[in-house]
């Protein structure tokens, strides 16, 4: 593996917008992760989407890159989801995603896109979105949700209705599927329906504990629509190369998800041509035989959240400062400037925003989810 890093980092701030960017370098392209938070929290909502979209798409004019995907946060869908929509279907080009998940300093809205300097992108008949890139295809779909029935039969349709498109572009949930989100409103008492379908419906698609799953995310958060409790985001690559894949484990600091019965994988790292991309599920302060560490210390579990990705990210020959971009999910919107200020103490360059969404177990306070990137 070539050990030379072509990660950057940098951040600025725009008026009311802050700005982190990671850019990959390669040789014939460039990868961009730019995260986008408001530090102005006595702004409006349409002002704040407003500055931040602007943002977002001078950066986008001024690099000559395209949109792979867009994720905006919001904390309060239900009021402003038609803002959002309104304003990105201008562009109606590329795959973006609408959670509410409260920024937690306190602002309304805030931004993660995926920007590449060479991408082909078109919307499906299928309802995915293809991302065509010299290291790979890309397939999105994004905001996959039912409204009727419990969580689990809710999570059951969304998970066979991907299924079905996944086949309509020849792949497969086992063969392709490298990345699932999934969102639970009322996390404490919906989430375990939602593991039941997937267990369910992953065995149907030999996906078990003796195969392999997917690195995932399942996190409190909801949708604008009414009677929604699961809704699902998932990228999935084609041609890829089951050789090229590579599950994270990091035994010594954790369990085995299907130890609890859970179907997720820690990590997963998949080699694209020049570059290893890392995905790291979900991940908070767990012991290896399955414990929640340090109840009730936010800070220590964030010690030992961070310790667990570094153990996850060396697996695949990453360590913390090829990190592109992270999500931290707080249980407790109250615990962000403490939260804020051990990033910003112990890892000064880690790119990250944070939000609220309570985590699937109680005892968690806090969860990070992130990508790593390293040339091979």
């Amino acid at each position: 593996m070539n050990t030379t890093t072509r990660l950057s980092h940098r951040s600025w701030t725009s008026g009311p917008v802050d700005a982190q960017l990671t850019v990959f370098d390669s040789h014939d392209d460039r990868e961009y992760h730019l995260l986008l938070s408001i530090n102005d929290d006595l702004l409006d909502f349409k002002s704040q989407l407003s500055q931040i979209y602007e943002v977002l798409r001078s950066f986008a004019d001024r690099e000559k890159c395209s949109t792979a995907f867009v994720r905006v946060y919001l904390s309060d869908s239900s009021t402003q989801i038609c803002e959002v929509e309104n304003l990105f279907m201008e562009d109606c080009g590329f795959p973006f995603s609408i959670i509410e998940q409260p920024p937690a300093n306190g602002t309304k809205v805030a931004i993660w896109a995926w920007m590449l300097s060479k991408a082909d992108i078109h919307a499906l008949p299928s309802r995915l979105y293809e991302v065509c890139t010299p290291h790979g295809n890309q397939y999105w779909a994004t905001d996959m949700c039912e409204a009727y029935g419990a969580s689990k039969d809710q999570a059951s349709l969304i998970l066979q209705e991907y299924v079905m498109t996944l086949m309509q572009e020849n792949m497969t949930l086992e063969a392709n599927c490298q990345r699932t989100w999934f969102y639970v409103n009322d996390i404490d008492n919906q989430y375990a329906g939602m593991v039941r379908a997937r267990n369910d419906v992953f065995f149907t698609q030999g996906l078990t504990a003796d195969t392999h799953y997917v690195a995932s995310t399942g996190i409190g958060g909801r949708t604008a629509r009414p009677g929604v409790m699961v809704s699902m985001d998932a990228v999935a690559y084609n041609p890829i190369d089951k050789g090229h894949i590579h599950y994270l484990y990091a035994a010594d600091h954790l369990n085995r998800t299907s130890d609890y019965g859970v179907s997720f994988e820690r990590g997963t790292a998949v080699d694209l041509g020049d570059r290893r991309q890392v995905f790291i599920s979900g991940t908070a302060s767990i012991d290896n035989r399955g414990n929640i560490l340090f109840e009730g210390d936010v800070i220590a579990q964030a010690e030992r959240m961070m310790e667990n990705i570094e153990a996850l990210l060396a697996e695949a020959g990453c360590t913390a400062d090829d990190i592109q971009q992270a999500t931290v999910y707080l249980r407790d919107q109250a615990d962000y400037h403490r939260v804020e200020w051990f990033f910003s103490e112990h890892y000064p360059q880690f790119p990250h925003l944070i939000v609220h969404a309570p985590v699937c177990r109680p005892g968690w306070l806090i969860e990070t989810e992130c990508m790593a990137i390293k040339s091979i």
